[in-house]
């Protein structure tokens, strides 16, 4: 939800400081527009966009719609934002935030369709221009240098460069990067965590049922926990060791293997996220920290974020749950009494798109 689409097309008309470069401009104000003040404008060229609002942005920004717009030094204003990342004439990295948030909706969706999209936003529309990334890009301007920071030295009063949150090691923002993934790619996390289940159940079968250290039938095949286990002492599965085996799963990169909370300190996390998850319908946390997107004419599909876990879900069906604490696993958390009524009463909250 949120995270941005690559291979965008267009320029922005904007003003650059620092860049050193003389004013290029590409574009021309549509018209009845009046062209900005002043002469010392560059051209961007969009790489691509994404949105900041309260029901979309990327995760990797923070836990909810505030924190995102913290990281770009914005107030978190109730219509939000769109975001254009592109490099000027010199390959230079600059974020252009506008607030004509359809049009970089409209933009985005056509790209997810393969179609063309030039996206220039208006003069108008600019509500700041920021230097450096606040995510990480794979892709670069054509005939431009590679992307770097700009220069600002010579600017006392340019604002800080953004850069991405740090992903080399586990973390938060790793974790929600990992909830985005799934949340993107839920019918293929949900058929390998089937297909796991079922080879599970046949390699046990063939092993006569035998269970292995880790509460799991033999295969390594580890067993979700239900809403309900998770909310009870005497819920988790036994385990040895301190869960490393090969029922671990790295986020993103090698979906299909999960692992069910067997060690007390897992299940402990568990049952606080879950409990953490339910206050919420007590009291609501910051917009954007409960996000509903459209699954099916009969669901929603959701993301909901707290300190230290994120929660993935579909509310006709089951949920993943990660955790600060249990580095790179993705925990299932099977449909039982209790979880669909949770799920429904976060969607009521949720901001939706």
């Amino acid at each position: 939800m949120g995270e941005p689409e690559d291979a965008g097309a267009g320029t922005v008309a904007t003003d650059l400081p620092g860049t050193g470069q003389e004013p290029v401009r590409t574009d021309e104000p549509a018209a009845g527009e009046d062209r900005p003040a002043g002469g010392e404008e560059d051209a961007l060229l969009v790489l691509t966009a994404a949105l900041l609002t309260p029901a979309q942005f990327p995760g990797a920004l923070g836990d909810d719609f505030p924190e995102a717009c913290g990281r770009l030094r914005l107030p978190p204003l109730p219509h939000g934002y769109g975001l254009i990342l592109g490099q000027d004439g010199a390959g230079a990295r600059w974020t252009v935030v506008v607030d004509d948030v359809s049009l970089v909706a409209v933009a985005i969706a056509s790209w997810d369709c393969g179609m063309e999209y030039e996206l220039t936003p208006a003069p108008r529309a600019i509500v700041a221009t920021l230097p450096g990334w606040p995510l990480a890009l794979a892709v670069a301007a054509p005939g431009v240098p590679a992307p770097h920071d700009p220069d600002l030295s010579g600017d006392p009063e340019a604002p800080e460069i953004l850069r991405p949150p740090s992903v080399s090691g586990w973390g938060p923002a790793q974790r929600r990067l990992g909830a985005d993934e799934i949340s993107r790619q839920w019918s293929t996390w949900r058929a390998e965590f089937t297909e796991g289940e079922e080879s599970g159940a046949e390699e046990g079968a063939a092993e006569g049922g035998e269970r292995t250290g880790k509460g799991t039938t033999a295969g390594d095949r580890t067993e979700p926990v239900t809403e309900e286990r998770a909310g009870t002492e005497g819920g988790e599965r036994a385990a040895d060791g301190d869960g490393d085996g090969d029922g671990v799963t790295s986020i993103p990169e090698n979906a299909g293997a999960f692992v069910a909370p067997g060690s007390e300190p897992t299940a402990a996390s568990v049952r606080a996220a879950l409990a953490e998850a339910r206050a919420y319908l007590d009291a609501p946390p910051p917009p954007g920290r409960i996000r509903s997107a459209f699954a099916s004419e009969e669901a929603r599909l959701l993301r909901v974020d707290g300190p230290g876990w994120s929660l993935v879900a579909r509310t006709d069906d089951m949920a993943f749950v990660l955790l600060d604490a249990v580095p790179g696993e993705v925990i299932p958390v099977e449909r039982g009494p209790r979880l669909p009524a949770l799920l429904a009463g976060l969607d009521a909250l949720a901001a939706r798109s």
